[in-house]
This record gives structure tokens, sequence and C-alpha cells, in this order.
């Protein structure tokens, strides 16, 4: 096999996490935008708090955009998995102190249609993006666009969780649902900081998975590999 084909598919992989990051960047900007805009409307913490995710993720994609513009991305995976890892932290941080305002002040909530619709958008459409992300990176073997597609996962958990409290506090007046729900998300948080932070990943290289296929298949033909 010839390093041809290795390297098209990584220059491949390298345009597809682009796209993908490019997006996310896109739909976050209009999502934070709606979700706060409405958040002030409804004096809802967590719509508010959900918008300001939505700018830890943008910066969290932007970061993964701005290594794959590089020659030689892999070179700056570290420091890029460092600015995940402190986006992720900042997430968990906002998230616990204004759910844990709200639920000690019992702020009453009123009904946001706005809200609702964009929240369930996201967790549609967040998903979608988060898998396509996962297999690129652990494709190329990139721990970074790894990483960065759990951030996205994060940010559809809230997604839900945002919902949920919204409908909850709608339907039945439970007002502290939202609140309760976003302390569950800051575990998950902090979890994945730690993890980007230490560059844990599942990430494969497929350039080091087809050298070894390359090997074997030349070893079973008595060739040298070298």
């Amino acid at each position: 096999m010839s390093a041809a084909p290795i390297a098209d598919r990584r220059t491949t992989l390298h345009r597809r996490i682009r796209w993908i990051v490019g997006a996310t960047i896109a739909y976050n900007v209009i999502e934070a935008i709606v979700a706060i805009s409405a958040g002030a409307a409804a004096s809802s913490a967590a719509l508010i708090g959900f918008g300001l995710d939505s700018t830890i993720e943008v910066l969290s994609a932007a970061a993964v955009a701005w290594q794959f513009t590089r020659r030689e991305p892999e070179r700056w995976e570290r420091p890029t998995l460092r600015v995940i890892a402190v986006a992720f932290f900042a997430l968990a941080a906002y998230v616990a102190v204004s759910s844990s305002v709200a639920l000690f002040t019992r702020v009453e909530v009123e009904h946001s249609t706005l809200g609702i619709v964009i929240t369930a958008l996201s967790v549609v459409i967040m998903p979608f993006l988060s898998l396509l992300e996962r297999r690129a990176g652990r494709e190329l073997g990139s721990a970074t666009a790894v990483a960065d597609s759990k951030q996205t996962l994060i940010c559809t958990y809230l997604s839900a969780a945002v919902l949920v409290g919204l409908v909850a506090n709608s339907l039945l007046g439970w007002w502290w649902a939202d609140a309760v729900a976003g302390l569950v998300i800051v575990v998950f948080a902090v979890r994945e900081a730690i993890e980007a932070w230490q560059g844990d990943t599942c990430a494969t290289s497929v350039g080091m998975l087809l050298e070894d296929d390359e090997q074997e298949h030349e070893h079973e033909h008595g060739r040298d590999p070298a």
C-alpha cells in the first residue's frame, strides 16, 4: 500500500472536521443569541446559562477549527486540548453557580415558547454533529476533535435538561426542575474537563492503523517492511 492513500484520507478527515466545527460554530452563535434573548424575556437563569454555554461551545469549536488550519495539526494537539478543558471547567463553574442561585432564591420563571423551541432543536441537532466529529476524530487519531465532540454532547445534555425544566415549569409549576438538572450536568462537565486536560482519548490514528496493516501484509509475503 502506498503512502498516497494514507495522506489523501488524512486530508479528507481534516476537511471533514473543519466543516463539522464550522457548522457547530454557526449553529451555536444563533443558539446563543436566541437563548439569551429568550432567557432575559422570561427571567430564566437556565436559559441565559444555556446561551452562555453556547458561547463556550463556540470557543471550543473555534480552537479545533484553528488547529486544523495549521500545516501539521498534530503538533497543536496539547494546547488545543487545554483550551477545551478550560472551556469545560468554565461551563461547569457557571452552571453550578447559576443553578445553585436559582435553586436557593426560588426564581420564578415565565413560560418561554421560544426557549422550548431552541432547546428542542439543540437536542436533535447537537448529537448528530457530535457523532460526526467523534467518528472523524477517532479515525484520524485526534484527541482534540474527540474532546470537542464530547463538549458538543455535554451541550446536548444541557439542552435536554433545560428543555425538561422549561416544560416542567410551564406544565407542572416545577420551578426547581431545570436547576436540579443543571447541577447533574456539572458532574459530567467536570469529568470531561479532567480527561481533556490529561489528554485522555480512545482515538487511534488511521495512519498508524494503515501502516500496521501494510507491515503485516508485507510480512505475510516475505518482504522486509523497511
